[in-house]
């Protein structure tokens, strides 16, 4: 049984020590650690698409829904390619956002807008309005 107890305390204390090794770093040398290993962990993430359901709330917290597919495609040495097509509600339904990110640069954008039939490119000085009708 202490033979037990003393392996589980090693394994606590191993588990633990690069805690301990970090706590005598500066906030600084913390801050930066974390920054580093959150960009390695996001190295590589891939190419992926999703479905989503944005949900809409106005101040009386009526809600409205928009359904869209979501398609990114990682660009290692700038940054990602992501599109939005929303499906629902029909009012919207065709409507495409382009996001080209960049690291260093201000990112590029465009919006579809199916009744109109074109392309409209979105000025880095308007990016941060709203978004179909949502916060974004």
């Amino acid at each position: 049984m202490l033979a037990l107890s003393a392996a589980v305390l090693a394994v606590f204390a191993w588990s633990f020590a690069p805690f301990a090794a970090g706590a005598a770093d500066s906030p600084e040398e913390q801050g930066l650690q974390i920054a580093m290993e959150a960009r390695e962990r996001q190295k590589g993430f891939g190419n992926f698409t999703a479905s989503l359901t944005m949900t809409l709330r106005n101040k009386r917290g009526q809600e409205s829904h928009r359904e869209l597919r979501l398609k990114v495609i990682e660009v290692e040495e700038d940054g990602d390619r992501s599109m939005f097509v929303f499906d629902r509600p029909r009012d919207v339904r065709g409507t495409a956002f382009l996001v080209h990110a960049h690291k260093n640069d201000p990112d590029d954008q465009w919006l579809y807008l199916p009744a109109l039939k074109r392309v409209k490119r979105i000025s880095s000085s308007n990016q941060s309005g709203s978004f179909m009708g949502s916060e974004f």
